[in-house]
């Protein structure tokens, strides 16, 4: 499962042949857009930290012509992620030329809206765009909550999207000296399902040059950690522990 530190390990800067610039592709079903390079934190385990401002963006009408014409020819696509950077940096108007661009594509079922803004500017998400963004019925909501503070921030900016139709699920990152205790660890997972906000992934520091020395926790510790929360709460609110591999098929249990 161990991959050396690379400042680029997903090799999101590479062309890849047949992909319209600012698209990404590593599983089937699924394809990502860096909708921007904006973030409204630049957080310091980013897995682009090192790329943002330097990877190809889909940041005009001819470059999101090209993804929704992709992934018009490509049925086998079902869910598109609308990433970055943070989609929530743009406008509203920018937002929804996105999401509705793909939403419009019978063969997509999900748009996916990834995003800080909960967290770190809870006030961005105005229940006229959760409105907005609930009118296709095919938008789900990730967010990236590290802490139970983060999810009690959140909370409110969530339950505008919930209350919008929109799921909403959090990816976590196992981060030494942050989340990494048992009891930590239990106390996100319960404040997440309080907020009604489902935990959906704890990733291990994906494997980024100055991130992964800094920030990682021993495989061995969480295992540990995830056997405590799961003798703990039910399954609504325990996660999947994974690390995300380079050239793996799938996010790999740890």
């Amino acid at each position: 499962m161990a991959t050396p530190p690379a400042p680029d390990p997903f090799g999101e800067l590479q062309p890849k042949r047949g992909l319209p610039p600012g698209m990404l592709r590593r599983f089937p079903d699924r394809v990502l857009v860096m909708t921007t390079d904006c973030c409204f934190a630049r957080c310091p385990h980013c897995t682009r930290a090192h790329i943002l401002g330097r990877a190809p963006v889909v940041d005009t009408p001819a470059r999101l012509a090209a993804c929704v014409d992709y992934v018009r020819r490509h049925r086998e696509v079902r869910d598109v992620l609308l990433s970055g950077g943070d989609v929530l940096t743009l406008s509203d108007r920018e937002v929804m030329r996105l999401v509705d661009a793909f939403a419009a594509l019978d063969s997509v079922e999900i748009v996916r809206v990834c995003t800080r803004a909960p967290v770190d500017r809870p006030g961005r998400v105005t229940a006229r765009l959760a409105r907005l963004l609930g009118r296709s019925k095919k938008v789900w909501a990730n967010i990236h909550v590290n802490t139970a503070a983060e999810a009690w921030t959140a909370a409110p900016a969530a339950a505008r999207l919930v209350d919008a139709g929109i799921p909403v699920s959090s990816q976590t990152v196992l981060l030494k000296g942050v989340n990494d205790t048992p009891r930590k660890m239990l106390a996100l997972l319960r404040a997440l399902s309080a907020a009604r906000i489902r935990p959906y992934y704890v990733f291990q520091c994906d494997p980024v040059s100055g991130i992964r020395e800094r920030f990682a926790v021993p495989l061995a510790k969480a295992r540990a950690i995830e056997g405590y929360c799961a003798a703990r709460i039910g399954g609504l609110s325990l996660p999947r522990f994974v690390a995300d591999v380079p050239g793996a098929p799938r996010k790999l249990p740890v």
